[in-house]
């Protein structure tokens, strides 16, 4: 599913005339979608008052057609007018010929009704701005979702609900007005817009909700950013045939974890088996190899030699020289720490051109040790799997973490055609992009997932799922969606809090499960 920008959103709406669509069948579409959409999110209407809010533009005449189909559909329906409609407004004579309270805010006086309709509405239908020029919210539109927000905090049950996007989001950068308020759910039209991935904006909308408004998809395949989706994912998953062996599946060789982070090793070669590799080996310096021996059953050594002082050697990198040849992945950084040794080890497996690397996976502290090295990627030139938090995003550009979160999507897909690799930039809506160009972005906002090593099992379901003979960037968008679906699961179980990394390990095949119960059902 594509993810728009304003001005391709409107160029999509323009290029439906090929196709014989008018602006006026897609305002039909839109505001009948949206109404369904209401329509699931609560059951039953005819216990529901639903107060809508219009602006005066298209955004407003959604909102009318909106109104017109839930009150046929059995609610007790009122529309708020917050701006002055065009004469001879179709929608809104559809409106006033079914009998449908409505009101002008001029005539008004004080908000009196307003209040009072506010009051009695178990939903609010925000239908004043959407995709579009952004403008301050002031006046009459700042003055009533003022009262909404506030009628919100007294209210919990009340569900305010936004058509196409918040009022005052810009669709563009996600950049917010002050009297924007926190949706409970976003009705999306056609196609999700970019500002919706991007902080603060990705606060404000509650539940993401794309609907249908019949805009063909020829006129937007030119956009490379995308969704992930179930079906999109559920293609790229790599098959199973029933001859097979282990080798059938990738190897994965795990340089992660440390003695002060042995659970990142754990949760890093569970997560790669888990979605489906082969074979993972985990190296790990031998004084604490047995540590993880008595939990990883099923995950074969490869011990480092150490120091009396517990320190790795230098011919650890001669080691890894005779054995990567063997594995289809490495895997490399999860816990690893930052010691000098170890810094030393991460520069001279990825810098020296004589060391012949299969695809790496690099996470955490091998992030942050190329960070530390101006041009990285013009010694580094081979595409690899790059997973950095808004963190560890911005020591690698050299940029304030506020300016990643505020315009991700940009950032990431800029980042990877500068370093020629795949970035994951994780977080909430973790974003996926490729260096020719090519976006994807989870729909998931969980956050039961912000806890200590969720983010070594997702690079270990990255580098599984590449051990699979997958892209670079089929492999990310297939572990992350994964990922953010197993989190799901559990917070569908467990709620968003006290989640741990280790939950999400036996839930990745049931994911995988649902995926293609799904789509490969005969």
């Amino acid at each position: 599913m594509k993810i728009v920008n304003i001005n391709q959103m409107q160029k999509a709406e323009r290029d439906c005339a090929q196709y014989n669509i008018s602006l006026d069948m897609l305002m039909e579409n839109a505001g009948k979608a949206v109404a369904e959409a209401v329509r699931n999110m609560v059951g039953n209407l005819q216990t529901h008052n639903i107060l809508i809010l219009v602006g005066p533009g298209n955004n407003g005449g959604d909102g009318l057609v909106a109104a017109r189909f839930l009150h046929d559909w059995g609610a007790c329906v009122r529309v708020y007018l917050c701006g002055n409609r065009k004469e001879k407004d179709i929608n809104l004579s559809a409106v006033i010929e079914r009998d449908i309270n409505c009101v002008k805010t001029d005539n008004d006086v004080d908000f009196q009704l307003f209040n009072n309709w506010l009051s009695e509405a178990t939903l609010i239908l925000d239908a004043i701005f959407g995709t579009g020029k952004s403008r301050s919210l002031s006046g009459v539109f700042a003055s009533v979702l003022n009262q909404v927000a506030e009628l919100k905090k007294q209210r919990q049950t009340l569900r305010i609900v936004a058509l196409d996007l918040p009022s005052g989001l810009n669709a563009d950068t996600g950049a917010v007005d002050p009297a924007t308020p926190y949706f409970d759910n976003t009705i999306t039209l056609g196609f999700p817009k970019i500002g919706l991935f991007n902080l603060p904006g990705s606060e404000r909308i509650g539940k993401l909700t794309v609907v249908d408004i019949g805009i063909p998809v020829q006129v937007v395949d030119y956009i490379k950013t995308e969704l992930l989706t179930e079906k999109s994912i559920s293609s790229m998953l790599p098959r199973r045939p029933l001859v097979s062996h282990k080798g059938t599946y990738g190897k994965v060789m795990a340089l992660v974890g440390s003695i002060n982070y042995t659970g990142a090793a754990f949760l890093a070669c569970t997560g790669s088996i888990r979605v489906g590799a082969g074979l993972t080996t985990l190296a790990i310096p031998d004084n604490i190899q047995m540590i993880l021996a008595s939990k990883l059953t099923e995950v074969t050594f490869l011990p480092l030699p150490t120091s009396e002082r517990g320190i790795i050697t230098p011919s650890v990198v001669d080691l890894l020289r005779q054995q990567l040849p063997q594995y289809d992945v490495l895997l490399m950084g999860c816990g690893l720490g930052q010691s000098q040794p170890v810094a030393d080890m991460v520069k001279t497996l990825l810098f020296d051109p004589q060391i012949k690397l299969p695809p790496v996976v690099l996470d955490a502290d091998g992030i942050n040790t190329i960070a530390k090295y101006p041009g990285w990627w013009n010694i580094f030139k081979d595409n690899a799997v790059l997973t950095p938090h808004a963190g560890e995003m911005s020591r690698l550009l050299g940029k304030p973490v506020e300016d990643v979160q505020t315009n991700r999507v940009t950032v990431t897909q800029e980042a990877a055609e500068t370093w020629h690799k795949t970035v994951v930039l994780k977080g909430a809506y973790t974003v996926i992009a490729s260096p020719d160009g090519k976006v994807g972005v989870s729909p998931f906002a969980n956050a039961g997932l912000a806890s200590a090593g969720t983010g070594d099992v997702l690079a270990g379901a990255i580098a599984g799922m590449k051990a699979q003979d997958l892209s670079p960037f089929d492999a990310a968008a297939c572990g992350v969606y994964l990922h953010g679906l197993a989190g799901e699961i559990l917070k569908a179980k467990l709620g968003d809090a006290g989640m741990l990394a280790s939950d999400l390990l036996p839930i990745l095949p049931l994911a995988i499960r649902q995926l293609k119960d799904v789509y490969f059902t005969i």
